[in-house]
């Protein structure tokens, strides 16, 4: 069976066709320690030099404690965290050739989380699921050429990460900067795709603003992983075809955007729906040879003192759909509200309150006599607030009420006389889970 990366979906790398087409801007790091944007300041006018000349390196950390205080799979609390370090240099302003910029990033984590407490299908600690699963990894998630050929046109290749898709004002990111929960920050139904995938795609740019309108197109590899250069699946015709749009709008005079897009796979995939004769009589468990997903999402300031400033608040929406199987985010849907620097005297700190529903495509086992089920729709709510210690230290504390998908908790470590699991139900019933933490990010 084929490894199917558990993460986030399509292509479209906002932050670097904004940096090639924007006008001559710099950022400036100097500043005493409380008012500078990060810790490390302009290491003595070197670092704003070299942001002059298109070279910027920036570095955070985010950790995260987080605990299962009822309900689940099981209670207690873990601590874990991730670095990220991001290298962007713009071709033009250091003097190469116009429109051209290289990406690299370096990604790692330790420590652990409580996203197997919990029962739910979605991390409630999305920070702590990259660059991989698994803990205590350094990775290159993203080595990626952008070059524009005029102010409307780009293309993009390299090793991606496709966490920049799905654009949302008050609900995106890793989890390090907004909502904690993965299915807040990334649309569910884009589960099978790759996080860190070899691909190339073209950015269109309607009106020369990639804020304004930005259309994306790519193809990637369906077995990219960040642990992997990948070059060694990405010929095996495991192929994912995406594309996405978004707009900005000015409903009631009020900054707001609208995203729609989808992908399809055409990577052999296990399907949800097994059964023993097909089994038995082929040797082998049933496949699925392809999968697709389409998904929306949409932000709203409702209140923005100044417009594009980024300040004030509003609401957001996603909705997802996919095939069902075998993709087990068969329909998604979410709405809440969020905002920044709506207290006043507090121009840094920012909320968010949201809710989600997954329509769960039930895992099925048809055997001689019944068909069992193991999985049930999924609901979450959550809220947090960002409090700015400094404009380079903010602390955030977290809560989550989680309506599991998963209905039991069943042991396979009992074999039987040949060696066989057992299957054994230990749990008959996972309840509603609540989950606090609290979330602590540095930018140096």
């Amino acid at each position: 069976m084929k490894r199917s990366a558990v993460i986030s979906t399509i292509i479209l790398i906002f932050g670097v066709c904004t940096q090639v087409v924007a006008e001559e801007e710099s950022v400036n790091y100097s500043g005493d320690l409380w008012s500078r944007s990060t810790l490390m300041g302009d290491w003595g006018g070197l670092r704003n030099d070299l942001a002059k000349k298109g070279v910027t390196l920036d570095l955070n950390l985010t950790q995260i404690v987080q605990g299962d205080i009822g309900g689940g799979k099981r209670t207690g609390w873990q601590y874990g965290g991730r670095g990220d370090l991001m290298l962007n240099v713009d071709t033009q302003k250091l003097g190469w050739w116009p429109g051209g910029s290289f990406m690299v990033e370096v990604e790692g984590n330790f420590g652990n989380s409580v996203n197997s407490y919990t029962g739910a299908l979605m991390q409630v600690d999305a920070n702590q699921i990259f660059p991989t699963t698994s803990s205590n990894e350094v990775n290159m998630p993203a080595v990626m050429f952008t070059q524009f050929f005029s102010n409307y046109v780009g293309v993009f290749l390299g090793k991606l990460d496709t966490m920049d898709g799905d654009a949302n004002e008050f609900a995106h990111g890793k989890g390090d900067t907004q909502f904690f929960n993965l299915a807040f920050n990334n649309n569910p139904v884009s589960l099978l795709t790759p996080y860190s995938t070899l691909g190339a795609g073209v950015i269109i740019l309607p009106t020369a603003d990639a804020d304004a309108a930005t259309i994306s197109v790519s193809v990637t590899d369906a077995d990219g992983q960040a642990n992997s250069s990948g070059f060694n699946t990405v010929f095996d015709d495991n192929t994912i075809y995406s594309i996405e749009g978004r707009v900005r709008t000015d409903f009631l005079g009020l900054t707001g955007h609208q995203l729609v897009g989808g992908f399809y796979s055409s990577k052999d995939y296990t399907s949800l729906n097994q059964n023993l004769r097909f089994i038995v009589a082929n040797g082998a468990i049933e496949q699925k040879d392809y999968t697709w997903a389409v998904y929306y999402n949409f932000d709203q300031y409702l209140y923005e003192p100044k417009k594009g400033s980024g300040q004030g608040w509003g609401i957001f929406g996603r909705f997802g759909a996919s095939d069902g199987d075998p993709n087990p985010v068969h329909y998604f849907i979410s709405i809440g509200v969020g905002g920044k620097g709506v207290i006043p005297g507090r121009p840094l700190d920012g909320f968010g309150l949201g809710y989600y529903y997954i329509n769960i495509s039930q895992i099925t086992f048809t055997g001689p006599i019944q068909t069992r089920t193991a999985l049930g729709d999924e609901q979450v709510f959550e809220g947090y607030y960002n409090y700015a210690i400094t404009p380079w230290m903010t602390l955030t504390p977290d809560i989550q009420v989680i309506n599991p998908a998963q209905q039991r908790l069943i042991d396979f470590s009992t074999r039987d006389v040949l060696g066989r699991p057992i299957p054994v139900i230990v749990k008959d019933h996972i309840g509603t889970a609540t989950v606090l933490g609290f979330r602590l990010r540095i930018v140096f």
